[in-house]
C-alpha cells in the first residue's frame, strides 16, 4: 500500500533545511503532495513560503533533507530537463518576462521553457492552445497587447495561463492574488477552482497569506510558522482555528461558508 501511494506522489519533502547567512528558512519541512491534489500554503510574513516554493520548483537546493519532484530527487536530475514539466507563476517570473513580448509570446514561450522569443519556431497548434488558455483566464482579448503595459491583475492571469501551457505535472502559483482589488480577485479565486475542480488538472500548490484566497475545490492545506509546518492534511481537519492562531501567532476566528473560508481575529 506504501508503495502504491508513493507511485501517485508529485512532491515529497524529507527533513528539508534550507540555511542560508545563518539564518534558517526551513527547518525540517516533511510534506508529500500526491496526483490529483489541491494545496494551499499558509503563513506569516517571512514564514518560509517562497522559499518553500522554491525548492518545489527545483530552483533552489535545500540544505539538509531530501526534495524529490516528479519522481526525481534534486542533487540526482538534471534540474533543466526536470523544470519544464513544473508550472510556476511568481513576481520572480513575471520580473523575467520581456515587458515588450506580446502576450500570446510571452505563454507560447513556455513550450521551450524560455523568457522572449528568439529563433524558434512554434506550430499553429501552440497559438491555438495559448488563445485557449488566455481566454480561461479571462484575458483573450489582451493576446496582442505588450506584457508591459498590463495592469498587475491581467499580468497574473497571463502568467498562469503560461504556467499551464506545457500541460504541467505540478503547478505552483505564489500568491496569484496579491495585489489585485476585490473584483479582481473574486473572478481569479473563481477561475481557479474552475481549474482545481478539473480533474485531469495538475497536482497544484497556491501560496496565500489570506483563507479568503483559498478556491473552491481545493483539498489540503499546509501551514508554516518560522520554516516550521504547525499543520498539514485535508484542508477541514488542518485548517482550524486553533492551527491558523498558532500560524499567525493571533487568536483568529475561521468561517466557512459554503466552499469558502474567511478569518478575523478574536
Amino acid at each position: 500500500m506504501d508503495r502504491l501511494r508513493r507511485m501517485s506522489d508529485v512532491l515529497v519533502l524529507s527533513g528539508v533545511s534550507v540555511v542560508r547567512d545563518g539564518a534558517t528558512l526551513l527547518d525540517s519541512v516533511d510534506w508529500e503532495v500526491a496526483e490529483g491534489e489541491r494545496w494551499v500554503v499558509l503563513g506569516a510574513n517571512g514564514a518560509g513560503k517562497t522559499t518553500l516554493l522554491q525548492v518545489a520548483s527545483a530552483n533552489l537546493h535545500p540544505t539538509r533533507g531530501t526534495a524529490t519532484i516528479l519522481g526525481e530527487t534534486l542533487g540526482a536530475v538534471d534540474v533543466f530537463e526536470l523544470r519544464p514539466r513544473i508550472g510556476l507563476s511568481s513576481a520572480a517570473m513575471a520580473d523575467r518576462l520581456p515587458a515588450k513580448e506580446t502576450v500570446r509570446d510571452v505563454v507560447v514561450t513556455a513550450s521551450y521553457a524560455i523568457v522572449g522569443r528568439w529563433r524558434e519556431r512554434y506550430e499553429e497548434l501552440d497559438a491555438e492552445r495559448a488563445d485557449e488558455l488566455l481566454a480561461a483566464l479571462g484575458v483573450a482579448h489582451l493576446a496582442e497587447r505588450r506584457f508591459g503595459t498590463l495592469s498587475e491583475g491581467e499580468r497574473k492571469r497571463v502568467q498562469i495561463a503560461r504556467a499551464l501551457m506545457t500541460d504541467p505535472e505540478l503547478m505552483l502559483l505564489d500568491e496569484p492574488a496579491a495585489g489585485l482589488d476585490l473584483g479582481g480577485r473574486e473572478d481569479l479565486v473563481r477561475r481557479l477552482g474552475l481549474i482545481a475542480n478539473d480533474a485531469d488538472a495538475p497536482a497544484l500548490v497556491l501560496v496565500t497569506h489570506h483563507v479568503e484566497e483559498i478556491p473552491p475545490g481545493f483539498t489540503h492545506a499546509l501551514l508554516l510558522r518560522e520554516g516550521r509546518v504547525v499543520a498539514a492534511g485535508p484542508l477541514r481537519s488542518a485548517l482550524t482555528p486553533g492551527t491558523l492562531t498558532t500560524t499567525f501567532g493571533l487568536p483568529l476566528k475561521l468561517v466557512r461558508t459554503g466552499s469558502r473560508w474567511s478569518a478575523r481575529a478574536v
